[in-house]
């Protein structure tokens, strides 16, 4: 229960990315359409939810800085 705080600040600053609380459940859904990813945890598995964390600053779900295009002002 611990790093559910640590997901929601990580969330909040990823427009990509919405965090649901439902039934002591924590799910965070990732991207948009057809690519959406969903990860889901017990609200109180601070294990799986520092993984998800781990995922979305570092891992698969990491935010890719967009690079500017050459030769562009």
């Amino acid at each position: 229960m611990k790093q559910i705080g640590n997901l929601a600040i990580v969330c909040a600053q990823r427009p990509d990315v919405l965090m649901q609380i439902y039934g002591g459940t924590v799910s965070i859904h990732v991207g948009e359409g057809p690519e959406r990813a969903t990860l889901s945890a017990a609200w109180e598995d601070d294990d799986t939810i520092q993984d998800m964390i781990r995922e979305l600053n570092f891992g698969r779900y990491a935010a890719h800085p967009r690079k500017k295009e050459e030769g562009a002002a």
